[in-house]
């Protein structure tokens, strides 16, 4: 197993008020090995990218596991991490915020190589090309500014930056999220590429369900900072368990008119509950349209765990119990 999470949390307690406690990740598990990619899936403000973050060390988990290959991350020193980021990195959502916009694509995609010792200046210079090469751009491009470039070429510069240190799990957090729909097909067909020609494992990120069904043969779905219900692709959009998962897979645009027309759309009241106020039972509870159930008491006093519910399924939900 390439990398396990067990429990992990992250809480933002700001000075002086601990009432206000931000409970962004709570007990978050899920594996994933290599050469796997897993979907985390989610609205806006459900901690997914906030997992991303504390998984790779950007921010200090409050508690929890995070074994890459057995070695625990979570307790790593910043210098005691240094040979981890050459094992594990991460592409982010904005490619214009991403990068330095004062460095060339030469520099940024040959910084990583010289900050970690590798080669020297005329090998790391024929590593930059070839990454650009893989993925799909060209040596005209190497002496160019992020400016001079559009979104999507940027965020190929973005995933050649992370391919650099030749790293085995990648994090893509919302990678398409700011592209055209005709340039998110392009990116997404390029990372299935290059996953198969690296063998690289991807956590990928997003709130758009379409997308991730597009690239992860597994799935997770996250509700207000926990995994409410974890299964393989085919499984979740044939039978969704956890009432949240079917609301957001009843929310995919169908491009037949007429099974549009037939299908039922579930419009969930509310918004997501402030991680600073989450209730008691299920967090999903004041939006659920599944109540009235018979486990209706348990999920307003009782915290659903996230158990099997099948073989290659697990679900956090008292209505629909593991069996």
């Amino acid at each position: 197993m390439l990398l396990r999470v067990r429990d992990l949390q992250k809480h933002f307690a700001p000075a002086g008020k601990a009432a206000a406690i931000v409970r962004a990740v709570e007990r978050v598990s899920f594996d994933l090995d290599r050469g796997e990619s897993l979907g985390l899936v989610g609205e806006s403000g459900s901690g997914k990218s906030t997992t991303a973050r504390t998984i790779i060390g950007l921010q200090r988990a409050s508690a929890g596991s995070v074994l890459l290959d057995g070695v625990e991350l979570t307790r790593l020193s910043n210098s005691s991490w240094r040979p981890f980021r050459r094992r594990i990195q991460m592409v982010f959502q904005d490619p214009y915020a991403s990068l330095d916009p004062r460095q060339t694509v030469a520099s940024i995609l040959t910084e990583p190589l010289a900050i970690h010792g590798l080669g020297k200046p005329r090998e790391r210079r024929l590593r930059a090309l070839a990454l650009l090469e893989a993925v799909g751009l060209s040596a005209r491009h190497f002496n160019r500014y992020p400016h001079e470039f559009s979104g999507g070429q940027r965020q190929r510069i973005g995933i050649a930056r992370a391919l650099a240190l030749e790293p085995e799990l990648i994090l893509l957090d919302e990678p398409v999220s700011a592209l055209d729909v005709s340039i998110q097909a392009q990116i997404l067909n390029l990372l299935k590429e290059l996953q198969e020609r690296f063998s690289l494992a991807y956590l990928f990120i997003a709130h758009d369900l379409a997308v991730v069904r597009a690239l992860c043969p597994r799935i997770s779905v996250m509700y207000l900072g926990r995994i409410v219900e974890e299964a393989a692709r085919d499984d979740l959009f044939a039978a969704p368990q956890h009432p949240y998962t079917q609301a957001l897979i009843s929310a995919i645009p169908v491009p037949d008119p007429v099974q549009e027309a037939r299908r039922e759309r579930i419009v969930l009241q509310g918004e997501v509950q402030s991680p600073t106020s989450v209730p008691r039972g299920c967090g999903f509870l004041p939006r659920c349209f599944a109540k009235g159930g018979v486990a209706n008491d348990r999920c307003a006093g009782e915290v659903p765990e996230l158990d099997r519910s099948g073989p290659k399924r697990r679900v956090a939900c008292h209505l629909n119990p593991p069996s």
